[in-house]
C-alpha cells in the first residue's frame, strides 16, 4: 500500500514516517511539508539511505505521486482543506489533525461516500486513550458528575484535545445533564473553571516536558473514580495509525474515531 505523509517535519509525521518505513505492506512514496529546504527525505541525515521526494504542495504530491493513502498530521488551521482535498483526488486519508467542527466532519464524510473511498479521523491513535474513552463513557451512566483535565506539550496549538473534545461527546450521549459546581460560584480569576462542555468542565495544562495525558475525574457521594491515560512518547500512537491506514482499504465512508475501527 502506497503511503505518502503530510506534516512530515512535524512530531508526530516524523514518528509516521519511520513507522511507515518498517511496516510490512506499506511503502513511504512521498512527503510534505509547507516550507521544505530539500527535494527528497535523504537529505536529512536521519532518512539518508531513503529515497522519497519532498513535496510542498498537496495537490502537486497527490497528482505525481499517486498514493493509495496519505496520513495527515499538520495543524486545525490547514488539516480541515487538506483532508478535502485528499478525498477530492480519490485518495484515502487517516487525519491525526484536531480541531473539526462536527459539520466538517459531516460535509468530509459525505464526500468520502460519494466518491466511495475510506478515511479515518482520530483525536487520539494511543489504543490506551480510546479504551479510556470508552471506559469514562460507560462510568458518566452512573457517575454524572465529572470533570475532564487534559495536559499537553506547551507547543500544542488547540485547546481543549481533540481527545477531550471525544470524551465529553461519548459521555454526553449516555450521561444525565447536570452542571458541575455550585449554582452561584463565581470566578476569581476569568475560566478559573475551565471550558464547559453539556455541563461538564474540561480543563487544558500546557507544560513543557509533556506528551499527551487526561484525566476524567468523577464524583459522587462518599467516592470518586479517576481514568487516566499517558502517552510518554509518540510512538505510542503509531500502532494506531498503521491500523487506520489498513483499514482505510476496507471502507466507503469516512470514520470519526479510532473506536470506531477497533475490533
Amino acid at each position: 500500500m502506497k503511503v505518502a505523509v503530510s506534516g512530515f517535519k512535524g512530531r508526530m509525521g516524523h514518528e509516521v514516517v519511520k513507522t511507515i518505513l518498517k511496516e510490512e505492506g506499506l511503502e513511504l512514496i512521498a512527503v510534505l511539508d509547507h516550507k521544505p529546504k530539500e527535494k527528497n527525505i535523504c537529505e536529512i541525515a536521519e532518512f539518508s539511505t531513503v529515497d522519497v521526494p519532498v513535496y510542498s504542495d498537496l495537490a502537486t504530491m497527490l497528482e505525481e505521486s499517486k498514493p493509495d493513502c496519505v496520513v495527515d498530521f499538520t495543524t486545525p488551521k490547514v488539516g480541515y482543506n487538506n483532508t478535502k482535498t485528499i478525498i477530492e483526488h480519490g485518495v484515502r486519508a487517516v487525519v491525526g489533525t484536531t480541531g473539526f467542527q462536527a459539520e466538517q466532519i459531516a460535509e468530509l464524510r459525505k464526500m468520502a461516500e460519494t466518491k466511495k473511498i475510506g478515511a479515518v479521523i482520530a483525536p487520539n491513535f494511543a489504543v490506551g486513550a480510546v479504551l479510556m474513552m470508552q471506559f469514562a463513557q460507560k462510568a458518566a451512566k452512573y457517575f454524572p458528575n465529572v470533570e475532564i483535565i487534559e495536559l499537553h506539550h506547551d507547543n500544542k496549538l488547540d485547546a481543549p484535545s481533540g481527545t477531550a473534545v471525544k470524551t465529553a461527546e461519548m459521555m454526553a450521549e449516555v450521561r444525565d445533564y447536570v452542571k458541575q459546581g455550585a449554582e452561584e460560584e463565581v470566578e476569581l480569576i476569568e475560566g478559573a473553571r475551565g471550558g464547559e462542555f453539556e455541563g461538564m468542565r474540561i480543563h487544558s495544562v500546557r507544560l513543557p516536558g509533556l506528551v499527551a495525558h487526561q484525566e476524567v475525574i468523577f464524583g459522587a457521594e462518599g467516592q470518586g473514580l479517576t481514568l487516566r491515560h499517558d502517552s510518554y512518547d509518540r510512538v505510542s500512537f503509531m500502532s494506531g495509525v498503521a491500523l487506520a491506514v489498513r483499514k482505510t482499504k476496507e471502507l466507503e465512508t469516512l470514520i470519526y474515531g479510532l473506536e470506531n475501527i477497533l475490533d
